[in-house]
């Protein structure tokens, strides 16, 4: 017996290895061969743990390799231990529209305010109640009334970008975000914030810059542990920490602005019927439902939701857009002649009704928003364990794979916007595909839906008309009085699309020149 005991003792670093080294094996022995989802096709390793896909995660290459292995083991994958993925039109009705699954724990990593918006809020039911107080804000009624200050914003564009000295070359990926936060901010709270004025004059915003870090952050607290975060942010780097900071600068900016309207509001100051911003419509509503003074975070919340949901999202697919005319003289003479037989005058737009009805202008928007969207990546969905509630049987039937309440799954409009058999040339921008010719009525239905720019189902994103009203309005000012060219810096590899759940291009940067148009 002693000699046993001296024997454990002196090889207790290798007994040890050798039973974790054992727990390992017999752990990838399960998932390989006894989980319930070892049926699925996949990559061996990515069955045995989350790790290969967070290294394409952290490559900034998640949506690309997911397409890659749809390509080679067909519409139903596994990517991880407890995740598969899948790319089937009818699957993804019944888990985001019929059954509306929940939303997986991967959304946590958006919060803001250290507190759930409606992108975070993973029940569904949960959900309805937030969605209840901002979706009459978003439709094309409510934001008609806004339309003034849009048109402003869009004519301050035109004018920053005409009054640029020697045709220099600008970063639109910050200049379109300063755009879009004037944008949403008149949405939002009334009245635009000044972010373009700004940028012209060569103030860096901290709220732009904050707006634009989010997502990054986000992606970077999901994939690495709570004490990595805590070590990331303590490093003493002032471009890092600003990134950490990113929700703390929104907060205290979004934080004033409620405090602002909130005393208006209980001064009795008067108030539009007809034009009701976001802020105002918020407070009305927790009022009405809710008691409780913690409301003022979910308002707060909610308002930095819609601001990195807005700002962000839409500037990186207009600059996508404006860099498609810069290569596209073909394009871009089309659009510019379509855009001529409405506009007269340099200094007005024409009415979002009017523009929502020129055919090359809708297919040029719906093409970018194929291609670019912004937003392309995994929607995560956690299936329920059954219920008659639900009405989901015990194992959820995934295209003939019974996968146990608890496994993720998730699609990704990446995916489904390059679908060969739907989009043929799927990588190329073509605006015609949109066009009606008399005998496509039946492909343009099968596009439309497979286009999922906005996420699907009852999650799909609130502000998305606001959206599109932002780029009807930005692209018909550019192309109506600007020629786009790009510089030498900005080529295919610059623009290479990179996702952190949101997309941008590899240089992080995407400069173009807009030089003047010769209108006749």
């Amino acid at each position: 017996m002693p000699l046993l005991l001296d024997f454990i003792l002196d090889h207790t670093v290798a007994i040890s290895g050798a039973i974790v080294a054992l727990y390992f094996i017999l752990c990838a022995l399960y998932q390989l061969c006894f989980s319930p989802l070892s049926d699925i096709p996949g990559p061996w390793y990515a069955a045995i743990s989350d790790l290969w896909l967070t290294t394409h995660v952290l490559r900034l290459q998640q949506c690309r390799i997911i397409d890659s292995l749809f390509a080679k083991y067909g519409p139903v994958v596994r990517v991880g231990p407890n995740k598969v993925v899948f790319n089937d039109l009818p699957t993804t009705r019944n888990v985001y529209s019929i059954l509306k699954f929940d939303k997986s724990t991967y959304y946590k990593s958006l919060l803001t305010n250290d507190n759930d918006h409606a992108m975070t809020t993973l029940p569904h039911a949960s959900h309805v109640f937030r969605k209840k107080g901002y979706a009459p804000h978003y439709t094309p009624t409510s934001l008609a009334h806004f339309q003034p200050e849009i048109h402003q914003s869009a004519l301050e564009l035109v004018n920053i970008l005409g009054g640029i000295v020697n045709g220099g070359a600008i970063d639109c990926l910050s200049f379109f975000r300063h755009f879009m936060a004037d944008v949403v901010s008149a949405s939002s709270f009334g009245y635009g914030i000044g972010a373009l004025s700004r940028w012209a004059v060569g103030i860096e915003d901290p709220l732009v810059t904050a707006i634009g870090d989010f997502p990054k952050r986000g992606i970077l607290r999901s994939a690495i542990p709570a004490w990595a975060w805590k070590f990331v942010c303590s490093i003493p780097n002032r471009r890092w920490r600003r990134l950490c900071d990113s929700d703390k600068i929104m907060s205290e900016f979004v934080n004033a602005r409620v405090y602002e309207r909130r005393l208006q509001m209980v001064s009795g100051a008067p108030e539009q019927s007809d034009r009701v911003a976001l802020v105002q419509r918020l407070l009305r509503y927790y009022a009405e439902v809710s008691s409780d003074t913690a409301s003022d975070r979910d308002i707060v919340s909610e308002h930095m939701g819609h601001l990195v949901g807005g700002c962000d999202t839409t500037s990186t697919t207009l600059s996508y857009l404006c860099w498609e005319l810069s290569r596209r003289a073909d394009v871009a003479g089309k659009l510019q002649a379509e855009l001529d037989t409405v506009i007269h005058d340099c200094k007005t737009l024409p009415d979002i009704a009017i523009l929502q009805n020129l055919p090359y202008l809708g297919a040029f928007v719906k093409e970018g928003l194929r291609l670019y969207s912004a937003a392309p990546s995994l929607l995560e969905r956690v299936v329920p364990n059954s219920s008659a509630k639900t009405a989901i049987p015990e194992a959820f039937d995934l295209m003939g794979y019974a996968l146990p309440p608890g496994t993720l799954v998730a699609t990704q409009a990446w995916s489904a916007h390059r679908n060969p058999s739907v989009f043929p040339s799927p990588e190329s921008f073509l605006p015609e595909r949109w066009l009606e010719t008399g005998d496509n009525q039946g492909q343009l239905e099968a596009m439309n839906r497979h286009m999922m720019p906005f996420g699907t189902g009852s999650r799909v994103c609130g502000g998305q008309n606001l959206a599109q009203m932002a780029l009807r309005i930005a692209i018909t000012a550019i192309a109506r009085n600007f020629d786009v060219v790009s510089p030498p810096e900005t080529t295919e590899t610059s623009m290479e699309m990179r996702d952190s759940f949101v997309i941008f291009p590899a240089s992080m940067t995407c400069h173009l020149i807009f030089n003047p148009r010769k209108i006749r």
